[in-house]
């Protein structure tokens, strides 16, 4: 499960309560308040803790579980690591925000001929697609064609959504992925589904595959091979997150630093979190950081390298 978001904690869940044999959970966030009003596997004492959302994922699944292998892996899938992340795994599950990560698990996906399913939610509408590689269309099909489909390019970050709709959504996913998992490939649907709880409107649409597709025809992997993978990515909800993955840093000293300069520092086992004013910068023991406060990337770059170093 790459994300663990609204959709990724509900697919998440259901999965684990079905009994899948071993389930690994992939996210770069970690848990706030605002995440509670959809991602129903999360509670208020993750938010206050600023658990990394794979973290809080893992301990939840486990109590529901402990007969099946559960792992969160607090990181961001990249070019770089989505081959140790994701290799061996019968099945990769959409749980993120973003096209730039769907295209790299699309990339990745038909490389590998390992079957993953599309899903997204925002508003009161959702949608959701099973791709398998050299079987059906995959998302570049998809979305990159000249006619292609809908899009949701919008967030539950930037303009929120309902949370009955990502349930809906999850469940379909869910029972795509047992359909799958079981070796009961000759039930999938084979269509884009898309649903709205508001209205009630729910559409079927075939998909064809595209003969002039970038990665399943001409086997040309722009994002894996990260030629589309930019460095700094905007996360929604007015915050920039910095990816500097060459990197590793002392939690605990960058902690002392800070609050020897008079900044109050407040750290977990996963994460530190600091206010420079009217910013708030969240950091990973990876090199991550998230700026809140500001979509500006040079001015996520600048305090980055004030306060960690460039």
């Amino acid at each position: 499960m790459v994300g663990c978001g609204a959709i990724g904690a509900a697919t998440a869940q259901l999965l684990a309560r079905a009994g899948v044999g071993r389930l690994r959970v992939i996210d770069r966030d970690f848990v706030e308040p605002s995440n509670l009003q959809r991602q129903a596997l999360f509670d208020e004492n993750d938010a206050r803790e600023s658990l990394p959302k794979a973290v809080a994922a893992e301990r939840k699944l486990r109590a529901l579980n402990s007969a099946i292998a559960i792992e969160g892996k607090a990181c961001d899938v990249t070019p770089e690591n989505i081959e140790e992340l994701l290799s061996g795994y019968d099945l990769i599950l959409d749980g993120t925000d973003n096209f730039e990560t769907r295209f790299l698990l699309n990339d990745f996906a038909v490389q590998a001929n390992c079957p993953w399913i599309y899903a997204a939610a925002v508003s009161s509408y959702g949608l959701t697609y099973t791709i398998r590689p050299g079987q059906t269309a995959c998302l570049a099909c998809l979305l990159e064609a000249p006619d292609a489909g809908p899009m949701i390019e919008e967030t539950c970050d930037t303009i929120g959504v309902l949370g009955p709709v990502v349930n809906l959504v999850a469940s379909l996913q869910a029972a795509e992925a047992m359909k799958i998992l079981s070796g009961n490939a000759q039930a999938l649907h084979q269509r884009l589904i898309s649903c709205d709880v508001w209205s009630g409107r729910m559409q079927s649409i075939a998909v064809l595959r595209n003969p002039q597709c970038r990665a399943c025809v001409r086997h040309e992997y722009s994002y894996l091979n990260g030629e589309a993978q930019p460095h700094i990515t905007l996360c929604g909800r007015d915050s920039v997150q910095i990816h500097e993955r060459r990197r590793s840093l002392d939690l605990a000293a960058l902690g002392e630093k800070l609050a020897a300069a008079g900044i109050a520092v407040r750290r977990n086992d996963f994460l530190l979190k600091f206010t420079a004013p009217p910013h708030e910068m969240t950091v990973f023991g990876d090199g991550r950081a998230i700026l809140k406060g500001s979509t500006d990337p040079a001015v996520a770059r600048s305090l980055y390298a004030r306060y960690i170093g460039s």
